[in-house]
């Protein structure tokens, strides 16, 4: 198992440590859903030092990740960034990223910790021809997420969302991004490794509560927003997950655009809710109430902390995902009744 910068950090705070994608991370340091509501009312602190950093630097920066990724990176401003995707030339989605425009030609690919090495493969195989630099950047990545996260980083009113600039937070030298993947408002700060701990200890003596990976996972899925290897995976393009709008097609050439250009789903996206104590998880087959015939499957489930029911996300036929339609879910051998949904579950206020 590799070690974030954090971690002993996590082992004086009596976190329970997980095992995900070679990572000992931080599943929880008290109660999941304690720490779920802390981010929902408060400010949550997390350890996201397994996330994957690139760089790609280079004259032709831009255009080089306009071809090998879906969106048209080379319209985005310098101090902002784009969620995009990176595709099989099938259109199937290899992991879905945060790009930051550090400089004209200095961008900062944020790949899933599960996916770093294919990522970082796949743009070195995609770079033949352009004059650009890929570097694999060892650095951590703390994020304060919540109502109270300004409260807890400072008032920085010239950081929109999904912008970056360079800062001295803790008396150390920073990034700080405004993005987040938890329905809240909030910063990642990335720091050098030997920083980590002064940078922790600082967020969290200004109020801000450490939070593991559990409820990290019900965060993001009551805000809708998917999972690599349950929402999107190498089998379903950014269309089937109602995400589409990320995909340039306008662009003249990339990789996995004539598939993508003729992407006809017959599956989609789709939010479940269900009244039963039991709640649908991945892999549940989801059934035809009329027939009895499996129609699809859940990629996500959980009890929501917020909410105070179950909830799910589940591929569907495309003619099935209209809000309001009636489907069952077999939770271990037994039918729930369960009502499409319009994603996201919930979305925070203001």
């Amino acid at each position: 198992m590799r070690h974030t910068a954090l971690h002993a950090v996590h082992q004086r705070l009596g976190a329970a440590m997980t095992g995900f994608a070679g990572w000992s991370m931080p599943l929880r340091y008290g109660s999941d859903i304690g720490e779920h509501h802390t981010v929902r009312k408060g400010a949550g602190l997390f350890d996201l030092g397994h996330m994957g950093q690139i760089e790609v630097t280079g004259r032709e920066a831009a255009a080089f990740l306009d071809h090998a990724l879906v969106g048209r990176l080379s319209k985005v401003a310098v101090g902002r960034a784009k969620y995009t995707m990176l595709c099989h030339t099938t259109g199937g989605v290899l992991d879905d990223l945060v790009v930051y425009r550090l400089g004209e030609d200095r961008f900062l690919v944020v790949a899933n910790a599960s996916n770093a090495a294919v990522v970082r493969a796949m743009l070195g195989e995609h770079s033949g021809g352009y004059t650009v630099t890929i570097t694999d950047v060892n650095r951590s990545l703390i994020a304060v997420q919540g109502p109270e996260a300004v409260g807890v980083v400072g008032a920085h009113p010239d950081l929109r969302y999904y912008g970056i600039k360079a800062e001295r937070l803790a008396g150390r030298d920073v990034l700080l991004a405004r993005t987040g993947y938890t329905g809240e408002d909030g910063f990642e700060i990335y720091c050098a490794n030997e920083d980590a701990e002064a940078v922790w200890e600082w967020a969290a003596g200004n109020g801000a509560v450490p939070c593991g990976l559990a409820c990290r996972d019900t965060l993001r899925l009551e805000a809708g927003m998917p999972l690599y290897g349950h929402e999107l995976t190498l089998h379903t393009t950014p269309f089937h997950a109602g995400l589409g709008r990320v995909v340039a097609l306008d662009k003249p050439d990339f990789v996995g655009a004539a598939a993508l250009r003729t992407a006809e789903p017959g599956h989609l996206l789709a939010g479940l809710v269900t009244s039963g104590r039991r709640s649908p998880r991945a892999g549940h087959a989801i059934l035809d109430p009329a027939t009895g015939d499996r129609i699809g499957e859940v990629t996500s489930g959980a009890p929501s902390p917020t909410l105070g029911h179950p909830i799910a996300m589940a591929y569907l036929p495309a003619d099935r995902v209209t809000p309001g339609t009636r489907v069952l879910v077999d939770i271990r051998g037994t039918r729930e009744e369960a009502e499409v949904v319009a994603l996201p579950f919930y979305r925070r206020q203001g």
